[in-house]
């Protein structure tokens, strides 16, 4: 698996790939990469030099001082613009200096080299524990003297709430304001969250802000002539007024798992609906006349996609006239019915795709395990799912407003962001939002040893075999993190590991209040910590000083994701800035990446397992290229949806011009 992971132990600096013309025109006349990486050295040193001398003029003056300092910087700012390098430097500086007085830190000339690149809108390639957070600090103020307004963007509102609370004290020192944008808050209550320099917060709800504002202005666009102004001599809030400013400059950070991951589905403003679904017989009919059909000939099943497709036998069956289709109830044909019941049966799983709390239905992310109350699948599946849970049936949510991911981003003036796994996604930054991707080299080398991985027959054998490797290390006095797909195998391997009389702590999203005091304890010596993959971004495991010697973090990855960035950003969670760690894979037959798209590989290792289950071939290769076709269905899909609300978006603008 190491050459998996290669990116996590490079040591030299690289500029991604950003395309371009024939690469063999003018050589003659093009510096060779060599001498361009010696004059990219030389500039960097020339500059780091500069803003280093006057952060340390800047620590002899006062607080008042420092604060006056930037005011006339940001005066700079109004009239010169944030590019110039001079302005860069003297920002640098201020911030240099302002988070060793709040928070007793030095940036290390990486995470400034980090800052340069989000500061001229790129995407930062920073390895995990790096300290992508600080590195945000100096670009973030830089933009915030402009007055214009700076969107840190997180992946969730743990991660924007304490990087809010890291930074906000050395940006407040320096004079910019800063504020954490409340979720399912008042509007005057984010508006004033706007209105400061810098604002954090997750990258959704920047973007549900977005859709609340222009359903607003549409709104308000179809009041009477005179009804704005009785609004306003009523006294009552003027609806006029947006929440959000013109977007200029948005910061992502994990850019990645925001842009690309997330990228999948729209952000889609629904209306409130809390009565029962007017069609819930419909939906319960559906569930009960799709248990009784039969794969193949009733119905064919899309692994790779989770969708079913009645075939023409099976319609026949499901309109037979022994079942009394409430026809009168029906949003939608009833085939599509009876094919959501059938998605919903064959492809859903509770504790993997869903959670049910207090008798709701509430959606699990797949990137990150974590758990969305507010949101709902579209036309009919949520419906589908809580027919087939048994719970009652909520009526369809519908859109008022919806956007894709990579058109709202698209809207900042400035993009950028940094993520650790930027690798293989340099061509979608570029071509989706124009962004170009580079590297930040390794502070201290790397010392992560990877450990072959293990393969097996059927899933019990490899349960088996991550605990023996966990009582192992246990033994050792090691702290170990093991990583699981879904809530369910979480749940399940903490069930095997309870066997064995081990202590454990259990991170799988149902515990979002607790996640900081769970991960706080992770790096402790014999600390056992089963996660789901919300442990895999953003999240910092500190060790024990007696860890260190014993070897450090174990990581044990339990079963592999669709994308091997995810992979890689769970097992970044060990060997930080050149601390010791060790990681393993586990690949199991029965895995849901191999069930859904590699059935043969499947049938293989079953075929090839020994009597313990284990099977003694190295399948890394095959491994990855089911993850590479997997990642290439995802993009596929990715642009489908881009492509799609381009034609929509086209659409309405053509009948809006139209007389």
């Amino acid at each position: 698996m190491s050459a998996t992971h290669s990116n996590e132990i490079r040591t030299t600096s690289r500029t991604a790939d950003t395309g371009g013309g024939d690469p063999t025109d003018s050589i003659r006349d093009v510096p060779s990469a060599p001498a361009i990486a010696v004059a990219g050295r030389r500039r960097d040193a020339v500059w780091m030099s500069a803003m280093r001398g006057l952060a340390r003029r800047f620590a002899s003056q006062s607080e008042s001082d420092l604060r006056r300092t930037s005011a006339a910087l940001r005066s700079r700012v109004t009239q010169e613009g944030p590019d110039r390098l001079a302005v860069r430097i003297e920002a640098f500086a201020l911030m240099c200096d302002a988070l060793r007085r709040a928070r007793g830190v030095e940036l290390y000339d990486e995470q400034l080299r980090a800052a340069e690149i989000l500061a001229h809108g790129r995407v930062a390639e920073m390895q995990t524990g790096e300290g992508k957070t600080l590195a945000c600090a100096p670009a973030a103020y830089l933009h915030g003297l402009t007055g214009r307004g700076v969107h840190v963007a997180t992946p969730n509102a743990y991660l924007a709430q304490r990087d809010f609370e890291l930074l906000a004290p050395a940006l407040r020192l320096l004079g910019v304001s800063a504020s954490l944008l409340p979720e399912r808050a008042a509007a005057d209550r984010k508006r004033v969250a706007y209105l400061c320099d810098v604002t954090y917060g997750t990258g959704y709800e920047f973007g549900f802000d977005y859709l609340r504002d222009q359903l607003a202005a549409r709104q308000l666009a179809r009041r009477q002539l005179g009804e704005l102004l009785w609004t306003r001599l009523c006294g009552q809030a003027d609806p006029s007024v947006a929440t959000q400013r013109p977007l200029y400059m948005a910061i992502v950070d994990e850019i990645d798992n925001v842009l690309l991951d997330d990228a999948g589905s729209p952000l889609v403003l629904s209306g409130c609906a809390d009565e029962e679904a007017a069609d819930a017989s419909a939906h319960r009919l559906a569930r009960c006349v799709a248990t009784g059909l039969l794969a193949g000939e009733h119905y064919r099943f899309d692994t790779s996609t989770g969708s079913s497709r009645l075939t023409d036998a099976g319609i026949d069956h499901i309109h037979a006239s022994e079942f009394a289709v409430p026809v009168s109830v029906l949003a939608r044909t009833w085939t599509e019915y009876v094919e959501k019941a059938l998605a919903a049966d064959r492809h859903f799983r509770r504790d993997v795709h869903y959670v049910v709390v207090d008798g709701a239905v509430q959606i699990v992310d797949a990137s990150t395990g974590r758990i969305f109350s507010d949101r709902t699948w579209q036309d009919g599946l949520h419906q589908a799912i809580e027919a087939k849970e048994g719970v009652r049936i909520t009526a369809e949510k519908q859109a008022e407003a919806q956007i894709t991911r990579q058109r709202f981003f698209r809207l900042y003036q400035r993009l950028c962001g940094m993520t650790g796994t930027a690798a293989g996604c340099g061509r979608e930054f570029r071509q989706v939002y124009r962004l170009k991707t580079e590297y930040v080299p390794l502070r201290t080398p790397c010392q992560r040893r990877i450990l072959p991985p293990r393969f097996f027959g059927h899933a019990t054998a490899k349960w088996q075999a991550v605990v023996a490797s966990v009582v192992e290390m246990y033994a050792l006095g090691r702290p170990v993190l093991i990583g699981t797909r879904s809530i369910d195998d979480s749940q399940r391997l903490a069930d095997v590991v309870r066997q064995h009389d081990l202590p454990f702590a259990l991170l799988n999203g149902r515990q979002d209040a607790a996640e900081a005091e769970v991960i706080a304890r992770a790096g402790q010596p014999c600390a056992i910590t089963i996660a789901t993959n919300l442990a895999g971004r953003g999240t910092d495991i500190r060790l024990d000083s007696d860890v260190v010697p014993r070897g450090g973090l174990h990581v044990a990855l339990a079963e592999c994701h669709d994308s091997r960035r995810v992979d890689r950003q769970l097992i970044g969670r060990c060997a930080r800035q050149g601390d010791p760690g060790s990681a393993q894979v586990f690949v199991s037959a029965e895995d849901s990446l191999i069930e859904r798209l590699s059935p043969w590989l499947g049938d293989f290792m079953r075929r090839h397992a020994e009597p313990g289950g284990e099977v003694p071939l190295d399948l890394t290769r095959q491994v990855h290229r089911v993850q590479a076709l997997a990642e290439r269905q995802d993009y596929a899909a990715r642009c489908a949806l881009l492509r799609r609300d381009q034609s929509r978006d086209a659409l309405f603008s053509r009948r809006a011009t139209q007389p």
